[in-house]
C-alpha cells in the first residue's frame, strides 16, 4: 500500500516545529513507519535489521498516519522531569519490588524537593489535564474498550503538547489510578476508610486470590518499568543541548522520526495496564484466571524494550556527536587561552589542569593533602608530562635535582614548582583498573612535587592539546610556563639533564645563552656523574673515559693504557661509562673491572644511563635551536660519541684539564695506537702526549666503514638528516626494534 505523507499543522514549539518539518520534508520517516515510493527510496534512512519488526507492518504505518494527524503543538512547554520523578515514586511505592528499589532516602529527598519547589506551580495548570486523561482512561477501559481507539482519543486530548509531554501526562494520569488501587490494597486491613473503599470495589475477594493474579501483577509491573525507561530515554532527547546538535543532524533526525511511535506504544501500554486493574473491580468470585492478559502485557513490554534499545543506541550516537563538538570547542578554547597574554598563570593552569571549583585538583605527596591551583599562581611552573611508564632513572635524577634546588630557598634557581600531569588512555572509554590505580599512586607518592590528584581530572581536550601542540608521544616532557602563563620552553628536560638547576629559569633564551658559553670539554661531557673528575682536573691529571660491552677489549685496553701511562710518565685516571640503556652485561663488566682493578667505575647503573641521556639531550637541544652538523663543532662531537655507542666496539676519549679539547677514537684504533706507542714515543716527548697521540690516530685512521647511530624514536625531535661521524656523508635511515633484554 502506498501512503502519501500528509501535511501537519506546525506549532510554535521548536522541537515540534522541527519535528513537523521533518515529517513534511523529503528527509521523511524511514520504511519503519510508511511504505515509501520508489523515488524516495534512495534517500530514506536505513534502519538496522533487528529494529524493523517493530514498525514495519502496514497496519502500523496506517495507524501512525492517524496518530501524526493528531499532533498540533501550540508551543505549550513545561519541564516534565519533576513530574516524571513523582510518577516513579508512586510506581515504586505502590507495588514495591526489589528490582526497582534504589536508595529510598535519596529518592524521598528528591521527591520532597520536587513537590515543594518545582511541581506545585506546574500542577496548577496541568492537574485538570491529568485528571481528564485519567477519567478518559477509566471510562473507556471499563468493560474492555478498544485499546487503539482509547489511545487515539488520548492523543486527541493532548494534541497541543510535545511528544515527551504526551507520554508523561498519560503516565501521570495512569499513576493516579494505579496509586489509588494499591493504596487501598495496602491499607484495607488496617485503615477503616481503606477497608470500606475496598469493599465497595470488591477488592478483598480479588486480593484473596493474589497467587492466581500474581502473573498479571508482575506483568503490569514489568511493563511499567519498561515504559518509564523508554520515557526517560525520550525526555533525554529533549534535553540535548541545541548548541551542539541540530534537529537535522542524522543521529537526532533518525531518533526524532521514531519518537512518535515510541510514545504511541507507551500510551497503548498504559491503556492495557489500566484495563487489567480497572476490570478487576467488581469481578469478585466470578473472576477466572487466564494467562492471555499476562502474555499480552509481556509482549508489549518486549516491544517497548526493543524500541527503547533502538532509541538508546541513537541517544548514544547523539551524545557521542555532542561530546565531539564539546571537545572541539574545549580544544579551541585551550588554544586561545594558551595564545592569549595574561596577568598571571592562573587561568592557563586552570584550563590545563582542572577548570571547575568543586574539588581541589592537586596532590602534595609530602603532606598527603589536596591543594588548590592557586598555590602555583605567579610562579614558574614546570609541567612534567608522562604516562604511567615513567622510567625510574629519569624520576630518580629529576628528584635529586629538585631536592638539591630546594635546599636553599633563597637561591633564584629554587623558585619554581613542578606539577606532574599523567597522560593515560581516555578513561571515558578505557577501563581504569586497580593495577592502574596502584601504579599511579605509587608514582605519585614517589614525587616530591605536586601531582594531579587523578588522571580523570585532565579533560580529553587537554590530552589532545598536549599531544598535538607539545608533541607528547611516550617520552616524558618538561614544559615550562612562566609566571604570566606563557610557555617559554616546550621541553626543558634536555636543559635539566645537561645543566641541572643552572638552567633556571629554563627558557629557550637561557638554553641558547648557556650553549654560547660551552666548549667541548670534560665538564660538559661528564658533568657531575663522578665527583672525582673535578679533583682530577684540578690536579692536571690525564682523564680517559671509555665504554663498550666487550670485556676482553676492556681488559686489553685498560692494561695497555696503564702501561703506556707509566712509560710516558703521565698521571692517568680511567673511568668506565658502559653503554646507553645499561643492562646486565654492563653490570657484570662493572663487577669485573672493580674486582680486577682495571679502572674506576660508576657505582650505579643510573649514572651510566644519565651519562648517555645527557649526550642525547645535547643532540636534541642543539637541533631544537636549529644547529647543523656542518657549522657546530660540539654537535659533531656529540654525533661521534653517539655513533660509538651505536656500534658494538669499544671507544675512548682522553683529555687533560678543563679547557683541553678531547681526543677520541673507536676501540680498535685507540688500542692499536697505544700498543704501538714506541712508534710515536719521541713525538710525545717533544710536543706532548696528547698531540702526539692525536697525530698518530689521524695518520692511522682506518678505511671508512659502516657506522650506526641509534636514537630513541619517541622524542619527537629525531633529525631528518644525520651525517656520518667518520666521512661526513649523509647516513641512511632505518627502523630498528630493540628489546631491553640481553
Amino acid at each position: 500500500m502506498k501512503v502519501k505523507l500528509i501535511e501537519i499543522k506546525k506549532g510554535k514549539d521548536k522541537e515540534d516545529e522541527s519535528q513537523n518539518s521533518f515529517y513534511n520534508s523529503k528527509s521523511h520517516f524511514s520504511e519503519n513507519y510508511f511504505t515509501i515510493s520508489p523515488s524516495m527510496a534512495s534517500t530514506r534512512t536505513r534502519q538496522p535489521r533487528g529494529d524493523r519488526h517493530m514498525f514495519s507492518s502496514s497496519d502500523d504505518n496506517a495507524m501512525m498516519k492517524h496518530i501524526l494527524a493528531t499532533h498540533a503543538p501550540d508551543g505549550t512547554f513545561f519541564d516534565v522531569v519533576p513530574l516524571l520523578q513523582i510518577i516513579e515514586d508512586i510506581m515504586h511505592r505502590a507495588h514495591p519490588d526489589a528490582k526497582y528499589q534504589g536508595n529510598q532516602a535519596e529518592l524521598d529527598a528528591i521527591v520532597e524537593n520536587v513537590i515543594y519547589n518545582e511541581v506545585n506551580e506546574m500542577l496548577e495548570v496541568m492537574a485538570l489535564t491529568i485528571n481528564k486523561v485519567s477519567c478518559e482512561i477509566s471510562c473507556r477501559c471499563i468493560g474492555g474498550g478498544d485499546a487503539h481507539a482509547t489511545t487515539t482519543g488520548i492523543f486527541n486530548m493532548l494534541s497541543n503538547y510535545g511528544w515527551d509531554a504526551k507520554a508523561v501526562i498519560t503516565l501521570a494520569a495512569f499513576a493516579v489510578n494505579y496509586g489509588e488501587f494499591w493504596l487501598v490494597a495496602q491499607l484495607y486491613t488496617a485503615n477503616p476508610l481503606a477497608k470500606s473503599l475496598a469493599h465497595l470495589k470488591q477488592l478483598p475477594d480479588v486480593l484473596e486470590r493474589g497467587d492466581s493474579l500474581k502473573p498479571r501483577f508482575e506483568a503490569v509491573s514489568n511493563l511499567i518499568k519498561a515504559m518509564l525507561d523508554l520515557t526517560h530515554c525520550i525526555v533525554r532527547f529533549k534535553e540535548l543541548p541545541e548548541q551542539y546538535i541540530s534537529p537535522d543532524t542524522p543521529e537526532l533526525a533518525t531518533a526524532t522520526a521514531h519518537i512518535p511511535t515510541a510514545v504511541y506504544w507507551i500510551i497503548r501500554s498504559i491503556v492495557s495496564c489500566a484495563s487489567i486493574l480497572i476490570n478487576l473491580i467488581g469481578m469478585g468470585h466470578e473472576h477466572i484466571t487466564t494467562t492471555t492478559e499476562a502474555w499480552e502485557l509481556s509482549s508489549l513490554a518486549h516491544k517497548i524494550s526493543n524500541i527503547q534499545d533502538h532509541l538508546r543506541n541513537q541517544l548514544d550516537l547523539c551524545n557521542h556527536h555532542i561530546n565531539e563538538k564539546k571537545q572541539i570547542e574545549a580544544y579551541l578554547t585551550i588554544l586561545r587561552i594558551m595564545d592569549t597574554p595574561h596577568l598571571d598563570n592562573g587561568k592557563p593552569l586552570r584550563h590545563l589542569i582542572y577548570l571547575k571549583d568543586d574539588q581541589l585538583p592537586l596532590y602534595e605527596s609530602s603532606t598527603k593533602n589536596r591543594v588548590s591551583i592557586d598555590i602555583l599562581k605567579k610562579k614558574i611552573v614546570l609541567l612534567l608530562i608522562s604516562d604511567l611508564d615513567l622510567p625510574p632513572e629519569e624520576l630518580s635524577v629529576l628528584d635529586q635535582m629538585y631536592r638539591e634546588a630546594k635546599q636553599n630557598p633563597t637561591r633564584p634557581e629554587s623558585q619554581y614548582e613542578v606539577v606532574w600531569l599523567p597522560v593515560v588512555p581516555n578513561l571515558r572509554t578505557t577501563p581504569w583498573t586497580d593495577e592502574d590505580q596502584r601504579k599511579f599512586e605509587e608514582l605519585r607518592n614517589m614525587m616530591p612535587w605536586y601531582s594531579v590528584f587523578h588522571p580523570l581530572l585532565l579533560e580529553p581536550a587537554v590530552i589532545k592539546y598536549i599531544k598535538a601542540v607539545w608533541h607528547f608521544k611516550h617520552k616524558p616532557l618538561l614544559v615550562v610556563m612562566d609566571p604570566q602563563g606563557r610557555i617559554v620552553n616546550p621541553n626543558a628536560l634536555h636543559m635539566m639533564w645537561i645543566w641541572g638547576s643552572l638552567a633556571f629559569p629554563f627558557t629557550s633564551l637561557r638554553e641558547e645563552a648557556l650553549w654560547k658559553e660551552e666548549t667541548w670539554r670534560i665538564e660538559l661531557l661528564a658533568d657531575s656523574i663522578e665527583p672525582m673528575i673535578f679533583n682530577w682536573i684540578a690536579e692536571r691529571k690525564y682523564i680517559c673515559l671509555y665504554g663498550g660491552e666487550d670485556i676482553e677489549w676492556i681488559r686489553k685496553f685498560t692494561n695497555t693504557a696503564q702501561a703506556v701511562a707509566r712509560s710516558a710518565g703521565i698521571p692517568l685516571e680511567m673511568l668506565y661509562v658502559g653503554k646507553s640503556n645499561p643492562r646486565e652485561k654492563v653490570r657484570k663488566n662493572n663487577d669485573i673491572i672493580r674486582d680486577e682493578n682495571l679502572s674506576h667505575v660508576l657505582p650505579d647503573l643510573t649514572l651510566i644511563w644519565f651519562f648517555w641521556v645527557r649526550l642525547e639531550s645535547m643532540l636534541h637541544s642543539k637541533l631544537q635551536h636549529g644547529k647543523s652538523f656542518e657549522e657546530d663543532p660540539i654537535l659533531r662531537e656529540i654525533n661521534v660519541m653517539l655513533t660509538y655507542d651505536g656500534n658494538d666496539q669499544g671507544w675512548a676519549v682522553i683529555c687533560r684539564g678543563s679547557n683541553d679539547w678531547m681526543r677520541r677514537a673507536n676501540g680498535d684504533t685507540v688500542l692499536t695506537s697505544l700498543t704501538n706507542y714506541n712508534e710515536w714515543q719521541e713525538d710525545a716527548q717533544k710536543i706532548g702526549f696528547l698531540p702526539a697521540l692525536n697525530d698518530h690516530l689521524e695518520a692511522n685512521r682506518p678505511p671508512h666503514h659502516c657506522n650506526r647511530l641509534i636514537l630513541p624514536g619517541t622524542t619527537g625531535s629525531v633529525p631528518e638528516s644525520v651525517v656520518c661521524a667518520e666521512c661526513g656523508r649523509s647516513m641512511e635511515r632505518f627502523f630498528l626494534y630493540r628489546c631491553c633484554t640481553d
